[in-house]
């Protein structure tokens, strides 16, 4: 079992840390880096932060609109639209008739979100569809060249297996709050805050990435946590293959 050490056991300001994946001073240097924001996503970062709601933060954003743009996707599923954010930055990598298809269970934000999208001017580009994501993916068709997943915690493992499906051979399934303030390792936050069925969905989801057979995962400690992971190639009829993970 994973613990913390001592010496930050010990730290008056554990329980300040213990809420960063990385320190605040090498996050405020980041989003002095960070030039791909406008007036638009700060002003719905700004709105979204005064209610406390669940946004990915710029950087995190800036990576996703990094990873659509690296895999010159055309066409991106999002699981939970909230107000839109997390989909500007994904959808802005997007070529002209490309598609961004977005699903929200609440729909006063679905609708706040549109609003959001047209203001980015990206409304030609976008689809958000209301509704639970558990059924809604079953009448989704793909493929996919990237998928994100930032939608409820205990649908991150049963969605799994069907968001693979949906990816074609090469695309990605990005997934935020992976490391979840740390509470997916046993043992390492003494005063637990979030809810231990979470944590536990959490950490399954990030065991079976791990060893899932059509996936090679990495996972980036930024923010709270974002894994990617790459859907290998399969076996054409012929037998040949490009990537899978015996030859990554």
């Amino acid at each position: 079992m994973l613990v913390a050490p001592r010496w930050l056991l010990e730290t008056s300001d554990y329980n300040w840390i213990m809420g960063q994946i990385v320190p605040d001073a090498v996050e405020r240097y980041l989003a002095s880096l960070n030039r791909a924001g406008d007036a638009v996503v700060d002003d719905i970062a700004r709105a979204g932060a005064a209610r406390e709601l669940p946004l990915v933060d710029a950087e995190v954003g800036a990576l996703l609109q990094v990873l659509a743009t690296a895999v010159g996707a055309t066409k991106i599923l999002e699981i939970g639209t909230a107000i839109g954010y997390s989909g500007i930055w994904l959808a802005r990598a997007l070529p002209p008739g490309g598609m961004l298809l977005t699903m929200e269970m609440d729909p006063e934000r679905a609708r706040e979100a549109r609003g959001n999208f047209t203001r980015a001017g990206l409304a030609d580009r976008v689809t958000v569809i209301v509704g639970d994501a558990e059924r809604m993916i079953a009448k989704v068709a793909g493929p996919f060249d990237l998928i994100f997943q930032d939608g409820d915690k205990h649908l991150y493992v049963p969605l799994l297996d069907r968001l693979v499906s949906l990816l074609r051979p090469g695309g990605l399934l990005v997934t935020d709050n992976v490391l979840w303030d740390g509470e997916v390792v046993p043992g390492f936050v003494r005063k637990p805050a979030r809810d231990p069925a979470d944590t536990r969905a959490i950490a399954e989801y990030n065991e079976r990435t791990a060893a899932h057979p059509a996936l090679v995962t990495a996972i980036v400690p930024l923010r709270d946590g974002v894994s990617i992971s790459v859907k290998t190639m399969e076996r054409d009829k012929d037998g040949a293959r490009g990537f899978s993970r015996a030859n990554v």
